[in-house]
């Protein structure tokens, strides 16, 4: 884990006083009645280097998991949503990956 976070993935600004984890951090980031449509540059601008934690032992850059996200912009949070969690599938930050009516169960 990097030593040069703008804030601790753990401490009270990173995790708002709690363990919380990649799309709730992002989501926490953005207020749905003011920030949509969103930019998705401007937004990965202004929070890129912020760290996400994506389970007990990993936490990435913002930026990191916005590779992988193709659009422009979000017209509104369910959007950003769908498009963060396809994103994050996409760049195997996730190990749990459900799939048909008998997902593969594996532990978070």
């Amino acid at each position: 884990m990097s030593n040069d976070w703008p804030v601790d993935p753990d401490g009270e600004e990173g995790s708002e006083g709690m363990r919380k984890y990649d799309m709730r951090i992002i989501a926490d980031k953005v207020d749905e009645e003011e920030d949509f449509p969103m930019d998705v540059a401007a937004f990965v601008d202004e929070y890129g280097d912020y760290p996400i934690r994506i389970n007990h032992e990993t936490v990435v850059a913002m930026s990191d998991i916005f590779e992988y996200v193709d659009a422009d912009e979000f017209e509104t949070m369910v959007d950003m949503h769908k498009a963060v969690g396809a994103a994050m599938r996409e760049g195997n930050f996730w190990k749990y990956h459900p799939q048909g009516k008998d997902p593969e169960k594996i532990p978070a």
